[in-house]
């Protein structure tokens, strides 16, 4: 077993082994908004109710809150705390698709966003799923897609499209950004944009394709740590990309940002990419003394050379 997936199993095994509390609720003033009006496409049973769980584990200083067995899939919309830009960006917590680490790489994501004047939308999206099956055994050859949490991203991508005006969005600045696996889901909206479900309603009339994305120590993009995921189709309409990881990453590797980024300039897109020495895995953007931890810093200013952002 790759070590990276070992991780990620232990990790499962941690979440569902601390005491089980409430479902995860946002902080006062959001809502989550359900994504769906009904039963949600591809729908599976789950091992058990959703709840969240608090690692023992500190990343930063704090530890982490997961989200477990989520079969109804809901959006939460943060507003601007700055000057409005009009571009939002719609987040994907990673958690190996299994858990979903919703703080850290979820509502914190948010709050540094909505202080940069970028409306956020936090997916609360379908897991466990693939591309591991509910014990952790890896795919043998590429990853597969991860089909409903392809439908939930495609879905809200659209909502917020079909939202625009109320929310004061710019539909052309509609972004996403990933973590871990959700680097991976990144990678899947930006390459499918013709939706795998049968239409619901008005908001699946509107384009799923991302105006710009962000992948941040994704995973699963490669299987043998040499060769680009094929179930990827990168063209020259896939989004400009914005790609950071840490070269001692020992839970899905350097290698993966660089074969996907190898893919982005082969079809012409606009990519960037930032490789650091050191940061491991998982970090979100609690600072820490590893420089990668500035990466917030860098993503301020590419948002504006692709103006998406004012200058």
């Amino acid at each position: 077993m790759k070590l990276w997936t070992l991780a990620l199993c232990l990790l499962a095994a941690v979440a569902g082994a601390q005491a089980k509390t409430n479902v995860w609720q946002p902080s006062a003033g959001h809502v989550q908004i359900p994504i769906w009006p009904g039963t949600p496409p591809d729908a599976q049973p789950m091992p058990g109710p959703e709840y969240a769980t608090t690692s023992k584990k500190l990343i930063g200083g704090k530890p982490v809150v997961a989200v477990v067995n989520v079969s109804r899939p809901t959006m939460t919309v943060y507003a601007p705390t700055a000057n409005n830009t009009g571009a939002a960006v719609v987040v994907f917590p990673g958690g190996g698709f299994q858990i979903l680490a919703i703080d850290l790489e979820g509502t914190e994501i948010c709050h540094w966003l909505t202080s940069e004047g970028i409306t956020c939308v936090l997916l609360k999206y379908r897991v466990p799923g693939t591309p591991y099956d509910w014990h952790c055994k890896c795919y043998p050859d590429d990853f597969a897609i991860s089909t409903q949490a392809l439908d939930d991203a495609q879905r809200t991508i659209g909502l917020v499209r079909l939202h625009a005006k109320q929310w004061r969005i710019d539909p052309h600045k509609v972004g996403v950004i990933g973590f871990s696996a959700g680097g991976f889901l990144i990678a899947e909206v930006s390459t499918h944009f013709k939706r795998l479900y049968k239409p619901v309603d008005a908001a699946d009339k509107e384009s799923a394709r991302p105006d710009f994305a962000l992948a941040i120590y994704p995973g699963h993009l490669t299987a043998d740590g040499h060769t680009f995921n094929k179930n990827l189709p990168v063209t020259r309409v896939t989004p400009p990309t914005f790609l950071v990881q840490a070269e001692d990453d020992d839970v899905d590797g350097v290698q993966q940002s660089l074969v996907y980024f190898e893919a982005l300039k082969q079809a012409g897109v606009p990519a960037e990419l930032h490789i650091y020495a050191h940061g491991g895995h998982a970090f979100g953007l609690r600072h820490t003394a590893d420089p990668i931890t500035d990466w917030p810093k860098l993503a301020d200013k590419w948002l504006r050379t692709i103006d998406i952002v004012p200058g």
